[in-house]
C-alpha cells in the first residue's frame, strides 16, 4: 500500500460511558502501606452517559486531532494519550483523527460528566485500534487527561477509588445495595467550583472518621444493607457540608428523618443530593410521595427518582428527567448547568 493510500484509510471506534449521581463516600483513607489517599465511592446513575466515535486517520499528523463540539478539551487530551497508548501497543506510529462526543449529562452538578467524556473517548480510540485496555489502563489515561477522575470506568462495580491516582484502594464488591433515590438539587442548581473551594487538610481524627465510614461501608454492601449505606452516605454528606456550604442540607436531612428514609447523599464536588431509600422498606411509594411534597415545601427542585437496582427501572409517579430525552447531537453545546438544564 502506498501512503497516498495509507492516508485514506478510515478506521471507526466506538465509546460509551456512564455518569453517577454523586458520592456516597469521600474522604481521606490509608492504602495498604498505610499512605493517606483522597478517596471516593460513587453512586451509578442508570440512563445518562457520553458516547464518543473516534475515526482514525493513518498516516497523518498525530496532531491532526479534531474534536466535536470543540470545548471538549480534557476528551481532545484523552483522545491524543489514548492513540498515543494505542498506537506503541499495536506497533504503529501515532496519528490523527476526528472525535465525535454526543451525551445528555447536565455539566456542574457533580455527576462526572467530563470524567465520562473522557472514558467513552478512551473506549473509542481503542475500538478505533482494535484493542481492548483494561480499567486501570482506562482510569491511568482519565487521570492523566484530567488530573483526577471518578471511577466509571469498572461500570458500576462499588470501589473505593483515588481519583487524583486512578487506582482502587478496595474493591467492596460487585454493587452498592440496591437503593430508590429521589434526586434534587441544592443552591438553585448552581454548578460548583471546586477549584474554589477552600483546602481543608485531614487531620488525623478526620482518618480515623473516614476508616470508620469505610468498615461501615464495606459491611453494608457485603450484607446488602441500605440502611448502613445510608448511616455512611449521610455522615460523609455532612463533613462534605464544611466545604460546600448548602443552606438547604439541614431540611434535607430533616425530611429524610421525618418520612423514615435511609439516608442522603450528596456530590461533593456540586449541587446534586439525593434522598436514599431502602427499596424493600414498606409503603415505599407513599414514602415517596411525601418527600416529594416535603422537597418542593423547603423550595428544594426534585430532579429524578430512580433505582439503583439492576432492573433499572424508575419509580412511578417521580418527577421526569427534564430535558433528558432531548435530542442532542456532535454539534450540540454543553448544556448550562442550572437546573432547568435537567
Amino acid at each position: 500500500m502506498t501512503p497516498t493510500a495509507r492516508r485514506d484509510v478510515r478506521r471507526t471506534g466506538t465509546g460509551y460511558a456512564p455518569c453517577h449521581h454523586g458520592e456516597i463516600l469521600q474522604g481521606v483513607f490509608l492504602d495498604d502501606e498505610g499512605r493517606r489517599c483522597a478517596g471516593l465511592v460513587t453512586l451509578p446513575l442508570p440512563g445518562p452517559g457520553s458516547r464518543a466515535t473516534f475515526v482514525l486517520r493513518p498516516g497523518t499528523a498525530p496532531d491532526a486531532l479534531t474534536v466535536v463540539p470543540a470545548d471538549r478539551t480534557k476528551a481532545a487530551r484523552a483522545a491524543a494519550l489514548a492513540v498515543a497508548e494505542c498506537a506503541e501497543r499495536a506497533g504503529l506510529p501515532p496519528s490523527g483523527g476526528e472525535l465525535r462526543l454526543t451525551g445528555d449529562i447536565p455539566v456542574g452538578l457533580g455527576m462526572g460528566s467530563s470524567t465520562s467524556d473522557v472514558i467513552a473517548t478512551v473506549r473509542a480510540v481503542a475500538d478505533a485500534y482494535g484493542l481492548p485496555l483494561v480499567a486501570e489502563t482506562v482510569a491511568r489515561l482519565a487521570v492523566r487527561a484530567e488530573l483526577a477522575c471518578d471511577p466509571l470506568m469498572w461500570d458500576g462495580r462499588a470501589v473505593l477509588f483515588a481519583q487524583r491516582e486512578g487506582r482502587i484502594l478496595e474493591d467492596l464488591g460487585p454493587a452498592l445495595p440496591p437503593l430508590v433515590v429521589v434526586g434534587c438539587a441544592l443552591g438553585e442548581g448552581a454548578p460548583v467550583d471546586t477549584l474554589a473551594l477552600p483546602v481543608r487538610d485531614a487531620t488525623d481524627a478526620d482518618v480515623r472518621e473516614y476508616e470508620r465510614l469505610r468498615a461501615l461501608l464495606r459491611r453494608a454492601v457485603a450484607t446488602g444493607d441500605a440502611r448502613l449505606l445510608g448511616e455512611v452516605a449521610t455522615a460523609s454528606a455532612r463533613r462534605g457540608q464544611r466545604l460546600l456550604g448548602h443552606p438547604e442540607f439541614e431540611a434535607l436531612t430533616a425530611v429524610a428523618r421525618r418520612i423514615g428514609a435511609a439516608g442522603v447523599q450528596v456530590a461533593h464536588s456540586g449541587a446534586l443530593e439525593g434522598v436514599l431509600f431502602d427499596p424493600a422498606a414498606p409503603g415505599l411509594r407513599h414514602r415517596v410521595r411525601r418527600c416529594l411534597r416535603a422537597l418542593d415545601a423547603h423550595g428544594i427542585p426534585a430532579t429524578r427518582t430512580f433505582t439503583t437496582a439492576p432492573t433499572r427501572k424508575e419509580i412511578p409517579h417521580g418527577p421526569a428527567h427534564r430535558g433528558g430525552r432531548r435530542p442532542t447531537g456532535p454539534d450540540t453545546p454543553r448544556r448550562p448547568s442550572r437546573l432547568p438544564a435537567l
